[in-house]
């Protein structure tokens, strides 16, 4: 079985080491090894649906009726059928049970009168409105009810349909920018947002109706009814002409790359935080503040939901990376325990904790190779410098989830034998070439899937190091900024641009 490069001989009973740290933990010898190898090997073997459970020792020794459950491992297909219903109008035309979160989708209230979304925002937004930059969960709430009216058939709402950027030199971080800007102009002029055509989703992963399109990945920006209604008033040149419906054609690059910021808030970037250190100062002001606010909420709306597709990539990378401390972790437990029914506090309360991981965790986006075109680039030794301070200030950090596409980074982490490193394994770059051919060679599907994994993982984590002339790092700090981690702070090993 292979998953994420974790390599397992599951009947021969040889498993071979992830790639994933560079200080792992010793591993105890005898039965408690044995058990915790044929845990993370059903585990596994489930993931990638090929448990073999007719071989006598998996039967005698694990039975899959009293398998433990992974802490690290998300129920996919429940989390999604929830997300539906938080996602989702009633046939009344009424909000959402946002109130009802945390409840599984069969212990939703029958009748939904709109009323409970008073003062009830967004559940895909975490931490305190102090944890996250000024006007998050109102922000939230507005962008969804713009994209997700009552009444799609209404002839008072307006489209912007338009495809993702597909030229070859931009990058899943260049892609999300431009859509940013697209859905401040959809916000601006009152139109609801509809993302057609999406080249990175337009491989063997991505079936049926998902396939080339955005949902794939996560939820759609907006309703199947109102994606329907904009489809069908394409077809019409009348709706064109009244401008019922229209195309980012209709606009400039410049107006779509530099997007002019809705300002039905206020500006809230006037007041924001400062929380990002360069060169040993906090960054108080710039002149991009209010780019920087919005594409961080409109990131924020467009990556609020997970499809099951991705949802299962992060199951697999977290159980590479975590799976055997996970393995062990759960065997230590009695067995006594192991084996009690679950309770209602675990279905409807403790179910909302996201997967486990070693924490504190930190994240750190090493960019080098072609970059030095676009700005200054910086060693490996910086970033760990960085996390070296982190750690002086939280001296139990010890975990970095790295991402890079330099195989020499990789390899520099052997020098760093007091802290474990954890990574996606998928074939770097050695020598200088550039992101799209790079991206070519490992063709569309891995190209996307890997990268996308690795910024999810880098969202969740405790603590972040980037570069912030780098536009994946700086998506990832959106991402932080408005899922409860603006208070972790951001340090950059450059300052060449600010967004």
């Amino acid at each position: 079985i292979t998953i994420f490069g974790f390599h397992i001989v599951e009947n021969g009973r040889e498993w071979s080491s992830p790639e994933r740290m560079t200080n792992s933990e010793k591993i105890d010898n005898g039965k408690d090894n044995e058990r915790t190898m044929l845990l993370y090997s059903a585990w596994s073997a489930l993931l990638n649906g090929s448990a073999n459970w007719d071989n006598e020792y998996v039967r005698k020794q694990l039975n899959r009726s009293g398998m433990p459950k992974g802490p690290h491992l998300e129920n996919c297909k429940l989390n999604v059928l929830t997300k539906v219903c938080l996602d989702s109008r009633s046939e009344n035309g009424s909000f959402p049970p946002w109130m009802m979160r945390k409840h599984s989708p069969d212990r939703y209230p029958s009748s939904r009168d709109g009323t409970i979304l008073e003062g009830v925002y967004p559940p895909w937004i975490r931490g305190s409105d102090e944890e996250n930059y000024p006007f998050t969960r109102k922000v939230q709430h507005d962008i969804w009810i713009n994209q997700h009216p009552s009444n799609c058939s209404d002839p008072n709402v307006k489209f912007l349909v338009a495809d993702w950027e597909r030229q070859p030199n931009y990058g899943f971080g260049a892609q999300l920018v431009a859509m940013t800007g697209l859905l401040a102009i959809a916000i601006k002029e009152k139109r609801v947002l509809v993302t057609n055509y999406y080249n990175r989703a337009d491989h063997d992963g991505c079936q049926g109706p998902d396939h080339a399109r955005w949902s794939c990945y996560f939820f759609p920006e907006t309703s199947p009814e109102c994606r329907d209604r904009a489809f069908e008033l394409m077809q019409r040149r009348e709706a064109w002409e009244e401008g019922t419906v229209i195309g980012k054609e209709n606009y400039t690059s410049r107006e779509m790359w530099a997007a002019k910021i809705p300002r039905i808030w206020g500006e809230p970037w006037s007041y924001m935080q400062p929380t990002t250190e360069i060169n040993g100062s906090l960054l108080f002001y710039h002149h991009k503040m209010d780019r920087r606010w919005w594409r961080a909420q409109a990131v924020r709306y467009l990556i609020r939901f997970q499809t099951d597709y991705t949802c299962s990539l992060l199951n697999a990378a977290r159980h590479a990376a975590f799976g055997w401390e996970a393995a062990r972790m759960v065997l230590a437990v009695p067995e006594d325990v192991r084996n009690e029914p679950r309770s209602e506090i675990e279905d409807i309360v403790w179910s909302d904790h996201r997967p486990w991981m070693p924490r504190p965790l930190l994240s750190m986006h090493v960019r080098i190779g072609d970059k030095a075109g676009e700005m200054k680039v910086v060693e490996f030794e910086e970033y760990m410098h960085l996390a070296n301070r982190i750690r002086q200030q939280f001296p139990q950090v010890r975990s970095i989830w790295l991402s890079t596409e330099m195989q020499e980074v990789i390899e520099k982490t052997s020098l760093y034998p007091k802290w474990n490193f954890y990574y996606t394994k998928v074939s770097r770059q050695v020598g200088n070439m550039s992101m799209a051919a790079y991206e070519a060679s490992l063709g569309r599907k891995t190209s996307t899937n890997y990268p996308l994994v690795n910024f999810l993982m880098a969202s969740e984590a405790d603590f972040f190091v980037g570069a912030l002339g780098s536009t994946w790092s700086f998506l990832v700090d959106c991402m932080r900024n408005t899922g409860g981690k603006v208070m972790a702070g951001y340090l950059s090993v450059n300052k060449d641009r600010f967004w």
